[in-house]
């Protein structure tokens, strides 16, 4: 019998049949490739414990001149800083009421007898919404056995009248107690949470109301956007901004700020520098810092001279004052400007690059370039006729900027290319199209990878992957609820955001570490991939195989036996099913599965199989197990054309 070496090009093709791509890889989840090997993905395990409220789309990691090596974590209802595990709440207060105090808060507190639900009444209006965080302070207790630590943190507003809100705490009242609290109580409002993913309805004033009789016209669909962040530091601080939304400072300080501390309106730093504050644009869609130039931009923003969010323009880019990031008012002695993109409806994505920014549109690529004239800034177009998914759909890598467009992946070498991909098919058939904003993208460096996460399968929440590694120039892709990734050097593990989401409306996060032991946290990482079919000769013959000498190395492994399992999945016809159907083929091996475990030490294994063509798989579901492939032997002969 003669040896047949199953060496298969690196990569998994879905986007020809099974039978066509003899020689390659057919489907594997949570695995990539290494010198063109298939070995398994690195395990991750939670960062911290903390539970982030909302969800996360964006990261932003700096180190200061403090050493402080901060992570920036913006969600949908919340802004945060995370630092050495720890975590600081610097979410922005509500401008209009920012703090409600004596003696409108004093002795504010109810409580009810067998409920955790508290009442508390204000002498004042107080303009929150149900869903809105409150931080309270000064309380004094207990208050119907509900000790004063229960009040005093931040609580989530279950219930609003036009005085009064609702809450919950830990301790559940042991009696009816209140008004009380004591004198000296300190309420504050976060700003109104978004929403943690696009919502479609309709509204009020969408519909007929005012263009004639009632039900003379149909209902006109809105969209409630996702709450997305951008955000840049500017030295130590942070530069933030809800997108579509106003723009936020946080000061670090010559101490690391007290966690009271919250990131403020950039408009309120202005006026305490003595430059206006009305010229601070009230709404941006991205927030960016050249750091060559020294430059803050806006990109899409209101125009200069307004104050009204309903005069935002999507494809204008304004810019403060060279290292002023709070002097937006355009003079002969400053560098403050504007400039318009021509085309196009929107500007959806600026990347900062070596010596440019490459900025979206909807349907154009342009540069944005530092010009060092009275101009300041001057756009070039690269291309047009060109799609981007969503705003996080682009990364750069190896000097190569790759991106996810609507219906093929995209990369720029200094002119536009179409990546070819091996997977498009699988992607962006089965992506859902309600919720692409929700597409991420990431690199991996150590492993030349470039990640993008999307939802599929009506998933409202990422909960797939599709990899380009650029080194291999393979594609691979699995299941993974990741809604965040960065890989920076400043930190040890590439870090993302896994979210938990029971109820759709309401989710939690955490921040997670990657490539971090070899487990899906406590659980294994199941792991697979399997080969197109294969066959000898033109596959006018039968094959029979008895045996298979395995090579696959654990090096890595933390389990003392590390093993894996291998299957060999005989058919006759590509239409047919493959084994364990004993139609066309019969399989005899120790397992009623007809799979085999393979260990350091296995020398070899016996099959017993026959039939025209043959696929490979290898699986793994223990726990501690690093394996990689290299290249299996299968004892093999003709048999026959019958």
């Amino acid at each position: 019998m003669a040896f047949l070496k199953l060496t298969f090009r690196p990569g998994i093709n879905r986007d020809q049949t099974d039978y066509s791509g003899e020689g390659g890889w057919w489907d594997g989840d949570r695995i990539r490739f290494r010198l063109g090997q298939p070995k398994n993905l690195g395990g991750w395990a939670k960062a911290t414990l903390f539970t982030f409220i909302g969800v996360c789309r964006q990261l932003h990691n700096w180190v200061t001149t403090f050493q402080d090596n901060l992570m920036a974590i913006g969600t949908n209802v919340k802004l945060y800083i995370e630092f050495g595990g720890n975590v600081h709440d610097i979410t922005p207060l509500r401008e209009d009421t920012p703090l409600i105090s004596p003696p409108n808060t004093d002795n504010s507190i109810t409580t009810l007898a067998g409920s955790n639900v508290v009442t508390m009444t204000l002498a004042v209006p107080h303009g929150a919404d149900t869903g809105s965080y409150v931080h309270i302070s000064g309380v004094v207790g207990p208050i119907g056995g509900i000790p004063a630590s229960d009040f005093n943190v931040d609580h989530k507003i279950t219930d609003t009248g036009a005085n009064t809100f609702t809450f919950e705490t830990q301790t559940v009242a042991t009696s009816t107690a209140g008004p009380a609290g004591g004198v000296a109580i300190f309420v504050s409002f976060d700003i109104a949470p978004g929403y943690p993913i696009a919502t479609f309805g309709y509204g009020w004033g969408t519909g007929t109301w005012g263009r004639g009789t009632w039900g003379s016209g149909a209902m006109n669909p809105i969209i409630l956007p996702q709450r997305d962040w951008w955000y840049d530091n500017i030295d130590n601080d942070l530069v933030a901004n809800i997108r579509n939304g106003p723009i936020y400072y946080w000061t670090r300080g010559t101490n690391l700020t007290p966690p009271d501390d919250r990131a403020v309106l950039l408009s309120s730093l202005a006026a305490a520098d003595g430059y206006d504050p009305d010229a601070v644009p009230v709404k941006v869609m991205q927030i960016a810092l050249s750091q060559q130039d020294r430059h803050l931009l806006a990109f899409g923003a209101v125009p200069f001279g307004s104050t009204d969010p309903a005069d935002f323009d999507p494809l204008l880019i304004r810019w403060a004052d060279q290292d002023n990031w709070t002097e937006w008012t355009p003079t002969a002695l400053n560098s403050a400007g504007f400039i318009r993109i021509s085309r196009g409806s929107k500007i959806v994505r600026a990347l900062p690059t070596r010596q440019e920014f490459l900025i979206w549109t909807d349907e154009r690529l342009y540069a944005l370039q530092f010009l060092g004239t009275t101009d300041v800034f001057g756009l070039q177009e690269y291309s047009e006729n060109l799609s981007i998914i969503s705003p996080r759909a682009v990364i750069t890598a190896a000097n190569v900027t790759y991106w996810m467009g609507q219906d093929k992946f995209y990369a720029y070498t200094g002119r536009v290319e179409t990546l070819p991909c091996t997977l498009r098919n699988p992607v962006f058939s089965r992506i859902n199209r309600g919720q692409l904003e929700q597409v991420v993208c990431g690199t991996n460096e150590d492993w030349n990878e470039v990640w993008w996460f999307y939802p599929a399968d009506g998933a409202l929440y990422n909960n797939r992957y599709v990899v380009y590694n650029y080194e291999e120039q393979a594609w691979y892709y699995g299941n993974m609820e990741r809604t965040a990734w960065l890989d920076t050097p400043l930190r040890r593990y590439p870090q993302a955001i896994k979210p938990v989401a029971p109820d759709p409306t309401d989710p939690v996060c955490f921040l997670m570490n990657h490539e971090y032991g070899t487990d899906d946290e406590d659980l294994p990482m199941n792991s697979f991939i399997e080969s197109n079919d294969f066959d000898l000769g033109d596959g006018d013959q039968f094959m029979l195989t008895k045996r298979l000498i395995p090579d696959v190395a654990f090096n890595g492994s933390l389990t003392e036996n590390p093993s894996v399992r291998m299957q060999i999945r005989p058919r006759n016809f590509p239409g047919s099913n493959p084994f364990p159907d004993a139609a066309d083929t019969q399989v005899v091996t120790g397992t009623a599965s007809g799979d085999v475990s393979v260990s350091t030490h296995t020398q070899q294994v016996f099959y017993r199989a026959r039939s025209r063509q043959m696929a490979f798989r290898v699986m793994c579901d223990q726990i501690g197990v690093n394996w990689q492939l290299g290249i299996q032997r299968l004892d093999v002969r003709p048999d026959g054309r019958r």
